[in-house]
């Protein structure tokens, strides 16, 4: 699986991308590298560049923003199990993630119940209890 029908060993960033299962298909990997959101060892580069194993590769999406090292080549798009065999992420950007996980949860604060504005329940009591037929 290492080197699917590639001839030299090399493959397109884009067709890596969508083998490796970060992007749902080759058009969306192209508008992510145009749009500066893929950088290859530290670089901006075209949807053409050739990858080759052993470079880093920065993806930036969303929430998810890691990089990763190159370890095989492959331009079928194969089951998610099997993509994972072409990369491993770098463990400085699977510390990151795990940090803003946790940062992510902690900044959604629990409201208390009945706490904010009153439910259109509480309404109809307020209005019944002081007589005033608007708010």
């Amino acid at each position: 699986m290492a080197t699917d029908n590639l001839l030299d060993g090399k493959c397109r960033l884009d067709k890596w991308l969508w083998a490796a299962r970060f992007y749902k298909t080759r058009s969306l990997a192209t508008d992510a590298i145009d749009g500066g959101k893929i950088h290859v060892d530290g670089d901006r580069v075209k949807p053409a560049k050739e990858v080759r194993v052993g470079q880093v590769i920065h993806i930036r999406r969303k929430e998810l923003d890691m990089e990763v090292v190159v370890k095989a080549l492959s331009v079928t798009r194969r089951g998610a199990p099997e993509a994972a065999l072409l990369y491993d992420e770098t463990p400085e950007s699977l510390a990151k993630r795990d940090n803003a996980a946790v940062t992510k949860e902690a900044d959604h604060a629990k409201r208390e119940r009945g706490a904010g504005r009153p439910t259109k329940r509480q309404l109809r009591d307020i209005k019944k209890f002081t007589g005033i037929s608007h708010f």
